[in-house]
């Protein structure tokens, strides 16, 4: 059975499952993706990456700032669509939009469900220090990521990813298992289970007020906080570089290092290393930005400052 298919989504991580169903010969009748917002020195209004890899497919695309008035639920309605299929779109889906296709909402999750409901599920895995993560397939209902799961992919994560990786990783398998989960449906045979009652965790929206590295944890949780906030937001610190005044530079990359001193200190600097003291261990620099520049390796970034071992950063 041919399904008639509408997709709703808005950053990149959704692009790839909107190609993969249209490359399978699914029917996409209609997107919807977050409007156009400011952006750039210009703050000229930019297309969301869904809504631009929409238009470059020939697809109508919709961007309503909500879905509850009932003009725009008529109009979903109106494309008599057998299922929507929602990846990272950001808006709230009333009950009439859940219902508003024969088959209803199929959600592409990425995290196990029911750990890490909500909004960042990739950057809370990593800073939770969790083992594994995966992409799943999730019939939606009105509750915040409550619904049964229909498949679901697990990826393991390794000592040092970054939240980057682990979202390239994930944004490449949805688009392979919402296939494999529309086939199932234009089939009948698309199962699902509920989710279990225990385990739960919510995965807030990343505040900028906890993207401050806080030198006073153990390295273990320094190095995840890092490495979940990669590329972006960016963990940061304060580092005298010998300026005038302490210059903010973000961590994209650490790994574990053997070291101890108070936190913050600066224990080994040479040309090609850079490792700081945590409440317990330590951790090496592999990658850094400083402020207004492109991200550059440890070695790169020593060659311009003047950081000794003993100083301290904040």
């Amino acid at each position: 059975m041919s399904l008639r298919v509408i997709f709703m989504g808005t950053p990149d991580f959704s692009v790839p499952t909107l190609f993969e169903i249209v490359g399978q010969g699914w029917d996409v009748v209609a997107c919807y993706s977050q409007p156009p917002r400011k952006a750039g020195r210009g703050m000229e209004l930019k297309k969301t990456p869904v809504h631009e890899a929409a238009e470059s497919l020939g697809i109508p695309v919709f961007t309503p700032t909500s879905l509850k008035s009932e003009e725009e639920q008529e109009r979903f309605r109106s494309f008599e669509a057998d299922v929507a299929v929602v990846v990272a779109y950001g808006l709230l889906l009333p009950k009439a939009i859940l219902d508003g296709t024969e088959h209803g909402c199929l959600n592409g999750h990425a995290s196990l469900l029911p750990r890490w409901r909500g909004a960042a599920p990739i950057n809370r895995a990593i800073m939770a220090g969790d083992k594994a993560s995966g992409i799943q397939v999730m019939q939606m209902e009105e509750g915040l990521d409550t619904g049964p799961v229909c498949m679901s992919e697990t990826v393991a994560i390794t000592p040092d990813m970054t939240a980057g990786e682990l979202h390239d990783r994930l944004s490449a398998l949805g688009g392979d298992l919402m296939m494999r989960a529309l086939s199932a449906l234009s089939r009948g045979g698309l199962g699902s289970t509920p989710q279990p009652e225990e385990g739960v965790t919510y995965a807030k929206k990343i505040q900028k007020s906890e993207t401050r590295i806080d030198w006073s944890l153990p390295a273990e949780q320094v190095h995840n906080h890092i490495r979940g906030l990669s590329p972006f937001p960016g963990a940061w610190c304060e580092m005298d570089l010998g300026g005038k005044n302490p210059e903010r530079v973000k961590i994209l990359r650490s790994s574990l290092a053997d070291g101890s001193g108070a936190a913050g200190e600066v224990l080994v600097v040479d040309d090609t290393t850079l490792t700081i003291a945590c409440s317990s261990g330590a951790i090496k620099l592999v990658q850094v930005q400083r402020a207004g520049k492109k991200a550059m390796s440890a070695e790169e970034f020593l060659r311009g400052s003047k950081l000794s071992a003993g100083d301290m950063v904040s």
